[in-house]
């Protein structure tokens, strides 16, 4: 008896496959934010040199003359291409003939400047803190916010080739938890790192820890309902982004962000002990009776008794508008890819084969972050790029056979049996044809 006519006795789509499904959305939920919260978390705010003059509380009115905070700015930071405050430099002296500009002054030169060699004073309007704040991430320093989304991108890589190993050879349902609990504690413990190198290794193994939920899913729902549930699992994963935006609002220090993202997770590994392993694995991998087990405890859940047997500061809106759009289509596509891919795979490698597939993908992904460098010479240039990727991405597609309610591969025998029947079935309806005229 194939395991499909197994679990159309127990049930395909009951209580049993209704609880598991809420267990993996609360799971993506609650794991998906974390691949955008140093969207969050290491942002860069505005910035200029810390200047003594205007930046220190001891200075008296009588040193300064009752001058204004503009006007204080004024001699002391040069203004950019746009007239804004330099970033990244500071005048070494103050340039008191700014304040007197109808007056002539006689042998004037081109005022010396220097970086910013006391620190820097940041735009606390939109957050408090950030990681660029806390190590001084500006200027010269500035690329290292890439790195940090660099290696998570690369721990995501590793991820997908490590565990995707382990979860085929030791279960999906073990290798989910260890994924929980490794993430958890590594971006908690990112809160405390003493320095930034540090906290970037966090960021790497917090990477490798991103589970792959929708394995589990699929095997346990009919055909019908596989891309149903795929469906609900990539939504969730949009909604917990969604939850971290308003979170982001509401706490502007970047630790207390990452803690409070990252606590709730500790909650969701209690609820890991009602997750079920997948039946299907369990059959494949020569465990019948363990399998059975979970048959019969879904058979239970579902009441089956009888189983057993234009311009930028103007373009806002509309980059705002193409960027939810962008996104949309985005977790749209993932959605499909991710159904197709699981549908088309055999049981006995699927886990290990999407963590193969998942490699071009988070090769992509890791390399996406430094393709922004490319901006330095052309701003278009990165956009061009990703999009030019996802239309050849899509031309592939039409290569790819349809898995429309068919059943689920088990082993490779299966694929190429699929491949046989559909190759003399092609050759039937040519034969038809041909006999015909």
């Amino acid at each position: 008896m194939a395991f499909q006519d197994l679990l159309d006795q127990v049930g395909s789509l009951g209580k049993f496959q209704i609880l598991q499904m809420t267990f993996l959305i609360t799971y993506s939920v609650g794991v998906n934010p974390y691949i955008v919260l140093e969207n969050f978390t290491a942002a860069i705010p505005g910035h200029r040199c810390w200047i003594q003059i205007l930046d220190n509380d001891t200075v008296s009115d009588n040193d300064t003359g009752n001058l204004t905070k503009d006007a204080l700015l004024k001699i002391s930071i040069p203004l950019d291409i746009n007239l804004k405050p330099e970033k990244c430099n500071h005048f070494i002296h103050p340039q008191w003939q700014l304040l007197h500009l109808n007056r002539t002054f006689s042998n004037l030169s081109e005022p010396d400047t220097e970086p910013c060699l006391d620190g820097w004073e940041y735009d606390q309007s939109s957050f408090l803190s950030t990681i660029v704040t806390e190590w001084d991430l500006v200027c010269e320093s500035q690329s290292l916010t890439l790195l940090t989304k660099f290696l998570f991108m690369a721990g995501i890589l590793m991820g997908s080739i490590l565990y995707g190993c382990l979860t085929d050879r030791f279960g999906r349902k073990l290798i989910i938890i260890c994924c929980l609990l490794q993430l958890d504690i590594i971006n908690t413990g990112a809160v405390f790192a003493p320095t930034f190198i540090v906290y970037s290794s966090l960021c790497f193994f917090a990477g490798m820890s991103a589970a792959d939920l929708l394995t589990t899913i699929t095997e346990w729902t009919m055909p019908k309902f596989q891309a149903m549930g795929t469906t609900l699992i990539v939504c969730a994963a949009g909604l917990g982004q969604i939850i971290l935006g308003g979170l982001a609002f509401a706490f502007r220090n970047w630790y207390t962000l990452q803690l409070v993202v990252s606590i709730p997770v500790f909650f969701l590994l209690i609820s890991t002990r009602w997750l079920a392993e997948s039946a299907r694995w369990l059959i494949i991998t020569n465990k019948p009776q363990a399998g059975l087990k979970e048959l019969r405890r879904a058979a239970h859940m579902n009441g089956m008794k009888n189983s057993r047997d234009t311009n930028h500061r103007e373009m806002q809106t509309l980059r705002m508008v193409l960027t939810a759009l962008g996104g949309g289509v985005t977790f749209a596509s993932i959605t499909s890819s991710l159904s197709h891919a699981n549908e088309l795979l055999p049981t006995v490698i699927r886990a290990t084969a999407s963590g193969i597939i998942g490699i071009a993908g988070s090769i992509g992904a890791a390399l996406a972050p430094l393709l922004m460098i490319l901006t330095t010479y052309s701003e278009p240039l990165p956009w061009i790029i990703y999009g030019v990727c996802a239309i050849l991405a899509g031309l592939v597609v039409l290569l790819l056979p349809e898995t429309r309610n068919k059943p689920l591969p088990d082993s490779i025998q299966d694929i190429e049996n699929e491949t046989q029947v559909s190759r003399n079935a092609k050759q039937e309806d040519t034969f038809i044809k041909v006999t015909r005229l």
